[in-house]
């Protein structure tokens, strides 16, 4: 974990209301980092749905696998995540740390492991062991308490630099729900249907197959329009928790992803995604800039997006963006290579609103000196017109500089 915070990250955080029916715990297991806490526990009370969408990667973690076994059952009782180690190309004994981590985290809460969700994030390749979560999870089901949300974001950190948390309020019927988020993710960041590691906890009244719904069409703009590096986790987990309680306050069970009532919901959900999201791209290793690739003008919005993160995940414009050059040949390199529909002559890129290119050509009115002051600021939009249709698409990233190299040349050190 860094101690340099990013020059990016949010002036302030959101004070995170409690959540009735979650129950959150820290603590130092040791599992790698000396001297801050490397492991959390969520408890949920009995009737908690859960969802969740996990990597696409044909390497997944062991507690990938774990989860994506036990989601069947849609009911949840507990969260155990640890920072420091991946349990990710760890073979048999993976998949036995894992089954021991719920075993004692079941024993602790007083449920059974097909109800206990396991996260890790870290080294890969490294065994994690489990004996070191004995008695510690045990110590923290009975110490926990509704209010530690942010000391349950900074306990899931590895090269982060800092806490990711979300929070709103809205209606449900007549009723006021909560939702809480938190992320943590900074490098080996592109995302293929979740992000590094990501937890929401609402007390809505929701289905498990509703909650399943919303996160997988969440996502697909939010934490799957995000690139840090172009590398996707062995590791990424977006689990999401309904404990139900608001309905003792009025709120409406919702059974069916396609209820009206969830209109307001839906809303604040994927602003919450989206929130997350951003945070993850604000905290990339080493960035100096934030950056928003735009791409309008697109045969389709698939195509739009391949062409977005074409670019986005081009070395050649992140370490142009770093050096505040706005080199638009390299986005012009980033559209052609994509494999899209794409006329050079058509072709028009602006910076943060400056038009430097147009029809394939330089733009007459370019100015070095306008171009460059723009390039200064702290986030740097990416503007591309390919002029051949109506669909567009939006990502974000980061610009790529020699902390990034040092960081990850250092990771295992």
């Amino acid at each position: 974990m860094s101690t340099a915070v990013s020059p990016l990250a949010p002036p302030d955080f959101p004070e995170m209301p409690v959540i009735a029916g979650v129950r959150l715990a820290t603590a130092a297991a040791g599992i790698r980092y000396k001297g801050r806490t490397d492991v959390l526990l969520a408890l949920l009370d009995k009737g908690t749905a859960v969802a969740g969408v996990f990597t696409k990667s044909k390497c997944p973690s062991a507690p990938v696998e774990w989860c994506r076994a036990k989601l069947q059952g849609g009911a949840a009782r507990a969260l155990v995540v640890n920072s420091g180690n991946a349990n990710a190309f760890t073979g048999k004994t993976g998949k036995a740390s894992t089954a021991l981590t719920a075993q004692i985290a079941a024993k602790a809460v007083g449920c059974s492991t097909s109800d206990v969700f396991l996260a890790s994030t870290g080294v890969i390749g490294e065994p994690l062991d489990a004996t070191k979560f004995d008695g510690v999870l045990a110590q923290l089901a009975e110490t926990a308490t509704p209010d530690r949300w942010m000391d349950a974001a900074k306990a899931i950190m590895t090269t982060d630099t800092f806490p990711k948390v979300a929070t709103a309020t809205v209606k449900l019927g007549k009723a006021k729900v909560t939702i809480n988020g938190m992320a943590k993710g900074a490098g080996m960041i592109m995302p293929d249907m979740a992000t590094m590691l990501s937890f929401i906890f609402t007390d809505a009244p929701l289905s498990a197959s509703v909650l399943q719904s919303l996160l997988k069409a969440g996502v697909e703009d939010t934490f799957n329009a995000l690139t840090i590096d172009g590398d996707t986790s062995t590791s990424d987990t977006l689990l999401a928790f309904a404990t139900g309680a608001a309905a003792a306050n009025g709120a409406p069970k919702i059974s069916r992803a396609g209820d009206p009532r969830l209109k307001a919901f839906t809303k604040a959900f994927q602003q919450i995604l989206a929130d997350l999201s951003e945070q993850v791209a604000r905290d990339g290793e080493g960035a100096r800039k934030l950056v928003e690739v735009v791409v309008e003008g697109a045969t389709t919005k698939p195509s739009a997006r391949r062409i977005a993160m074409s670019i986005a995940n081009s070395p050649l414009v992140k370490t142009a963006i770093a050096g505040e050059d706005a080199n638009w040949g390299r986005v012009v390199m980033a559209v052609g290579k994509a494999g899209e529909p794409a006329n050079r002559d058509k072709l028009s890129i602006s910076f943060n609103g400056i038009r430097v290119a147009k029809s394939g050509a330089r733009d007459p009115s370019y100015n070095e000196k306008e171009v460059s002051e723009a390039m200064k600021a702290p986030k740097v939009q990416i503007k591309v017109a390919l002029g051949l249709g109506k669909a567009k698409d939006r990502v974000l990233t980061c610009d790529l500089t020699k902390e990034y190299v040092a960081i990850n040349g250092d990771y295992r050190s």
